[in-house]
């Protein structure tokens, strides 16, 4: 039976490879796909791998209908035998509502990807939505690691390399982003809570405070 599945998982985690992987092991059995995505790292219409894949992908943007898109795609001889979505929590509920239709009345499969929380550890509305209909949600398996070691289980933005916990829910950035520009970093629930990121630790570590005592500058002797 067709399903409609939720892979998900943090920044970092390897959400896009399996997209493409996905793509790849289906198209190399000479199956069709439809391939969107929403705000890629690489451009509108890209589907996109931090390791350096990337393809080609139908934008789904705002108010972009994926049922009414796929029905035209096949009324005019097209084929398609499973579809893609990548960046999924940035759709709308109604969007999640449309890739569902596909799956029961295309009875295609539909395999959504994307990140679960933001960075105030709140539900997008598409996760949330993706939650609520999934066939099934699959957790990815490689995990994402906070700067401590600790598998990375939150998102968290930056600027300046210092977390921030307000603003708008969607602002389109990366991680391993210069510490100037707005970022993300992936983080344990621990660190995410304390707000202490990669940068912030470092300068913890370098702080005067706890610096070890010169042994060529060590105390004088005098009170």
């Amino acid at each position: 039976m067709p399903e409609l599945v939720f892979f998900s998982g943090t920044m970092d985690c390897g959400k896009s490879t399996l997209a493409l992987q996905i793509e790849h092991n289906r198209s190399t059995r000479g199956l069709q796909g439809m391939i969107y995505t929403r705000n890629d790292r690489a451009g509108e219409g890209k589907l996109s791998s931090r390791l350096g894949l990337v393809t080609d992908s139908v934008e789904a943007g705002e108010g972009f209908d994926f049922y009414a898109h796929i029905v035209a795609h096949l009324s005019a001889g097209g084929r398609a035998d499973y579809v893609i979505a990548d960046e999924a929590q940035f759709l709308a509920p109604e969007q999640i509502d449309q890739l569902a239709r596909i799956v029961d009345d295309l009875e295609l499969d539909v395999f959504a990807f994307g990140i679960t929380t933001d960075f105030r550890t709140k539900l997008f509305p598409g996760s949330q939505r993706l939650v609520e209909l999934a066939d099934r949600i699959e957790v990815l398996q490689v995990e994402a690691l906070c700067w401590c070691g600790a598998r990375a289980t939150h998102n968290a933005r930056t600027v300046g390399g210092q977390m921030v916990v307000e603003g708008a829910q969607v602002v389109v950035g990366d991680v391993n982003q210069p510490e100037t520009v707005v970022g993300y970093e992936v983080l344990c629930r621990r660190h995410h809570r304390r707000r202490l990121t990669a940068a912030a630790a470092r300068a913890a570590a370098l702080s005067p405070d706890v610096l070890p005592v010169d042994p060529a500058n060590g105390p004088s002797g005098r009170d």
